[in-house]
């Protein structure tokens, strides 16, 4: 049986600050949790994916690493929204402009609730906040009961980025969400147990003996230049073809709109499209 969710205890910082809140999200998947929060942004990341509709007259600030100082002084924010997994590149320059920072960590389904929690408290969306994570919450119910009593298939994880790619563990979001459908992930046998790795450079060999039954592959940065990339490296490279997965036809292109690298407030429709893949044609 997969483990529920538990929480850590964490105390948020509530506003108490009667003036207006000018917050700027520089993550396309905090900019979607503050909208089912109900809240407003004055800024937001440049990105070719869809932004609500509620921020259509929000100002774009560029790319979510390097932002336009200049015109996010201008909209004199309150506090100014970026990653964990960003940070190294994102907070010397928000300290440089002297902007109240904070990093959402959205590394795991845990990590995103105790989040939304935070944000909830923070910004008086209590309400809001406890229907997004019970609807999570809820998912994962309905996983457990439908995974339980079934053989936990191995799964292989790949990152695609342009020119390359990376093999995902339990630690990143991705892996975390394999996990809670009941996937064993091959990853683990090249991890020491207190690695906190999110992802390891790649070895086809060393991947090939973890024979795997099913291989994820997600696309990350150019989608359509990586699917490209990885049909090519399982054509080109001949060990592929000896994968069992690969031979039955269980390797599966996740979309980078429902499965990007942090979570996001589809985790609950990420999940229910893992579980369909990871148990296919596995009796219900």
């Amino acid at each position: 049986m997969l483990k529920p969710l538990q929480l850590r205890r964490r105390i948020p910082k509530k506003e108490t600050d009667s003036s207006p809140q000018r917050i700027v999200a520089l993550s396309v998947a905090v900019a979607e949790i503050f909208d089912a929060l109900d809240l407003d942004l004055v800024g937001i990341p440049t990105s070719y994916k869809q932004l609500p509709n509620r921020y259509k007259d929000a100002k774009e600030l560029g790319n979510a690493k390097n932002p336009d100082l200049e015109l996010m002084q201008s909209l004199k924010p309150t506090e100014v929204l970026s990653l964990t997994t960003l940070e190294y590149d994102v907070k010397p320059l928000l300290d440089k402009g002297k902007f109240q920072s904070y990093f959402v960590d959205l590394t795991s389904l845990e990590a995103m609730m105790e989040e939304i929690t935070h944000f909830g408290e923070k910004y008086d969306r209590k309400e809001q906040a406890a229907k997004v994570n019970q609807r999570f919450k809820d998912k994962l119910q309905e996983i457990q009961g439908k995974t339980a009593g079934k053989d936990s298939p191995y799964v292989l994880i790949l990152l695609g980025i342009p020119g390359s790619y990376l093999v995902a563990t339990e630690k990143s979001y991705i892996g975390d969400l394999v996990k809670r459908v009941g996937g064993k992930n091959v990853a683990n046998g090249f991890l020491k147990s207190d690695s906190k790795e999110e992802f390891l450079a790649s070895n086809s060999e060393a991947l090939y003996q973890s024979d795997p039954d099913i291989i994820l592959r997600l696309a990350h940065g150019m989608p359509d230049e990586v699917v490209a990339m990885f049909n090519k490296e399982f054509k080109d490279n001949d060990i592929w073809k000896h994968f069992t997965a690969v031979k039955e036809g269980k390797v599966y292109d996740l979309e980078e709109i429902l499965f990007p690298t942090t979570g996001t407030i589809r985790a609950d429709e990420a999940l229910e499209h893992l579980f369909q893949l990871l148990y296919k044609g596995k009796d219900e």
